[in-house]
């Protein structure tokens, strides 16, 4: 018994065909706000699926509930639209049967960190060969502006009138948590970055997560204008590459050094500290990456956008596809009805 019969990369296309973004259109009516930052992300996804030579027969989008759960409507391929927070099971689900899928989810900060927390992390611990979008506006947008689980300390929200008390999740740092392989962020208002992100993302083998800061121009507007101007950028954001020194500002005259295990900023303008004395990015480095995504919580840091954390693990669909044949050729083929009897069974009468 073989479960995944091949992998995408062995996997035949149904054609050579040139792909462009117009392919992965569909005909259906965008109905997001006028404005609303996920228009970008999907002009970016349909720009960047042409380049990884999947057909779009072939590839998926699941979503749960929520103004980013609209996303499959609006891809030409497959899609699923599932219930609230239930994205990532029915996507596991979907990737262990169709292992020559190309699976991805479009969840929001409150459908997936949420109702769907649960689900999410157990995607990311398993390591399913799953791609995760997280739109982040830091707001319920599709119920009208209750706070969500990122929404900052004191946001005045229709749930929160007198300010929200609860400490927001930071994402990358549940993400990194629950053991993902592949840890990134990206912008909105940044279509260069983040479709060099969205190529990383699908050349991952394995749970693919990425935090997209996306505008909410509703109920939200502004929450991440001082990392997306152009007045403000760069001096609030930092470009993680790997193997390159933490270096930002609009003249590239700061950096990030780590006094101990605490990220500091310092200034390269006053001969004091040079580039080579800056923190170099290891996207492999499992405590860095730690120390990376929480710079986001900590006043006077920049934010870093771009891959966070990125590394090699079985996936599961390939474990259990192994185990599997294991025990196929340990007892060989059996009957159906031998296995659930066997071992300890009782009769109710």
């Amino acid at each position: 018994m073989n479960l995944v019969k091949q992998t995408l990369k062995d996997a035949p296309t149904a054609e050579e065909k040139k792909y462009t973004a117009k392919d992965f259109q569909s005909d259906q009516d965008v109905r997001w706000c006028p404005g609303c930052g996920d228009y970008a992300v999907l002009a970016m996804v349909q720009r960047t699926l042409p380049e990884i030579g999947i057909p779009h027969e072939r590839i998926v989008f699941v979503s749960g509930i929520g103004c980013s759960s609209r996303f499959p409507y609006y891809m030409s391929t497959y899609g699923f639209h599932g219930i609230h927070g239930r994205a990532a099971a029915i996507a596991s689900g979907l990737r262990i049967s169709r292992p020559d899928l190309s699976v991805w989810v479009a969840t929001g900060d409150g459908d997936g960190m949420s109702i769907g927390g649960n689900h999410f992390i157990h995607t990311l611990r398993r390591n399913m060969d799953i791609k995760i979008l997280l739109f982040n506006n830091q707001i319920y947008g599709l119920t009208k502006g209750q706070y969500s689980p990122t929404s900052v300390v004191g946001q005045v929200t229709k749930s929160t009138p007198y300010g929200a008390i609860d400490r927001p999740f930071n994402p990358l740092l549940l993400a990194l948590g629950a053991e993902g392989t592949f840890v990134a962020r990206t912008l909105d208002r940044d279509p260069k970055h983040m479709q060099g992100v969205l190529r990383r993302t699908a050349e991952h083998k394995g749970t693919a997560f990425v935090e997209i800061y996306q505008n909410c121009v509703v109920f939200n507007d502004g929450a991440f204008f001082q990392f997306t101007e152009k007045e403000t950028k760069d001096d609030n954001v930092v470009v993680l590459e790997h193997d390159k020194p933490l270096v930002f500002g609009k003249e590239k005259e700061k950096g990030v050094i780590l006094d101990g295990r605490t990220p500091k900023v310092v200034s390269l303008k006053d001969g004091k500290y040079s580039i080579d004395d800056l923190l170099v990015h290891d996207e492999k480095d499992t405590v860095l990456s730690f120390i990376l995504a929480r710079m986001s919580n900590l006043p006077g840091l920049p934010t870093p956008i771009g891959v966070v954390y990125a590394t090699a693990r079985p996936v599961y669909e390939l474990e259990i596809e192994r185990q599997i044949d294991t025990v196929v050729k340990k007892a060989g083929e059996g009957e159906l009805a031998k296995l659930f009897m066997h071992g300890e069974t009782w009769t109710i009468s």
